[in-house]
């Protein structure tokens, strides 16, 4: 069977898989308070996660206690889903930031709809290709000493990642701290950079807001 409505809905309700398809092959909502773990470090890959609202962050947390983030998902996307194509435990937590309503599908279901619908299958390798390109950008950019390529590169790969704001300017939905937590940089260094950066119109800024 192919499924001949919209799957891939960037444009129309900005998900990565449409809520219909998702709810008739067998998905449910579920709600998490902020703080709330969604899955745990060491936990197995069980289900298709799709945030439907609110925010959520993957992390870790060093032998100190000192929290590392790894990445911060907004509505639409999804989070977790290429650990579903190995036999990896989570080597992440995955905790709501906000409150959040979740769409949760169950791993067997979600390959099942992949099997049947290969242009939705494509459009999911495209969208985990784009993550992993962005990640080792990323992850070069962080080994330069200058903070400004390491957040111009964090800022890029939000903008071009978003489902939902696609004009310019582009307003960051991440507070100074969290870039901190992103890019292994002290709050400081990114507070005085996104100044210097707004100086040499890499940006603006309007009040507390970043716009990129």
């Amino acid at each position: 069977m192919r499924y001949s409505f919209v799957t891939i809905t960037k444009k129309l309700n900005n998900m990565i898989i449409d809520e219909n398809l998702l709810l008739e092959n067998g998905a449910v909502y579920e709600n998490y308070p902020a703080k709330e773990t969604i899955y745990e470090m060491g936990g197995i890959p069980y289900y298709y996660f799709q945030i439907v609202t609110g925010t959520v962050e993957l992390n870790n947390y060093h032998e100190d206690g000192k929290e590392f983030t790894l990445n911060i998902i907004f509505e639409g996307q999804s989070f977790g889903e290429s650990l579903l194509f190995g036999d990896k435990n989570y080597p992440m937590n995955a905790v709501a930031r906000t409150d959040c309503k979740i769409i949760r599908l169950p791993k067997s279901n979600f390959f099942d709809i992949l099997s049947k619908n290969m242009e939705l299958a494509f459009t999911m390798f495209r969208y985990l290709s784009d993550r992993l390109f962005y990640k080792y950008v990323i992850l070069f950019s962080n080994s330069a000493t200058d903070p400004v390529p390491k957040i111009k590169s964090l800022l890029d790969y939000y903008k071009e990642n978003s489902l939902k704001q696609k004009s310019y300017p582009y307003q960051v939905p991440l507070t100074r701290q969290q870039i901190a937590n992103l890019t292994g940089l002290r709050v400081e260094t990114v507070i005085r950079t996104i100044k210097k950066m707004a100086a040499d119109n890499i940006l603006k800024l309007d009040g507390r807001r970043i716009l990129y």
